[in-house]
């Protein structure tokens, strides 16, 4: 098991937000976390990265605590997150945005196929190189966002709300993106809105609501149970 969430309870302030959270992640699997906003989802990506940490509970990573410390140190033991946020640096180029990624584990030598890597997934990346962060448009920050995240050469990618904002031709192309890197062996949980895009990437589901899991299965389980469907996620598929 690479990732093993057990009973964290999460607070912003005096704010209750992860109210005994627990989930288990397998390498090489792709999970999905679904929920309302407001569900405590991206809290729950934000906890297991250490920007907010659990006052308790365990977060075991490879069989090694990892809650509580510093998110830099989670970072270097093999966690990448793609925030909502995206947090593209806009006044250097998309090849500078990706080398800056490269930093925490670079190997002499290896910058130039991790660049290829990037660029093999996303072709739009590499006709944008030369181009400043800023200058790229919302689907673009996002494709260089997850490709970021990927030439860090994670073990786990934390990917939350990748689709969000985008135009449908754009959500297809992230969500294609996404299923190639779960094929090729990237573990990941995702935190996704677009429940139709969350379902094909992901093979195991897990639904939140006020900061606790009401439902974990597979997503044909999820599939056909409707209760959860219409009480947890306001839907019926």
């Amino acid at each position: 098991m690479l990732l093993k969430v057990e009973g964290i309870h999460t607070y912003y302030g005096f704010s209750y937000i992860l109210q005994g959270i627990s989930l288990e992640i397998n390498e090489g699997e792709a999970v999905a976390l679904l929920g309302r906003n407001g569900a405590g989802k991206t809290t729950t990506l934000r906890s297991i990265i250490g920007v907010t940490p659990p006052r308790s509970g365990k977060i075991f990573f490879q069989g090694t605590d990892i809650a509580g410390l510093a998110p830099y140190k989670i970072v270097r033991k093999g966690i990448a997150i793609i925030p909502d946020t995206r947090r593209i640096i806009p006044n250097i180029t998309v090849r500078d945005n990706l080398k800056l990624a490269m930093l925490k584990n670079k190997i002499k030598g290896e910058e130039k196929s991790l660049l290829e890597m990037a660029y093999g997934y996303f072709p739009r990346l590499r006709e944008r190189a030369d181009n400043l962060g800023a200058a790229l448009s919302g689907g673009e920050q996002q494709m260089l966002a997850i490709a970021r995240g990927l030439v860090a050469k994670p073990k786990l990618m934390l990917v939350d709300e990748p689709t969000e904002g985008l135009m449908p031709t754009l959500v297809e192309v992230i969500a294609d993106r996404l299923i190639k890197l779960q094929q090729s062996g990237l573990t990941m949980l995702l935190v996704e809105t677009n429940l139709d895009v969350a379902l094909k990437v992901a093979s195991r589901v897990y639904v939140m609501e006020k900061g606790q899991i009401k439902f974990n299965g597979s997503k044909e389980e999820l599939v056909k149970n409707i209760e959860i469907q219409q009480s947890y996620l306001g839907v019926s598929f």
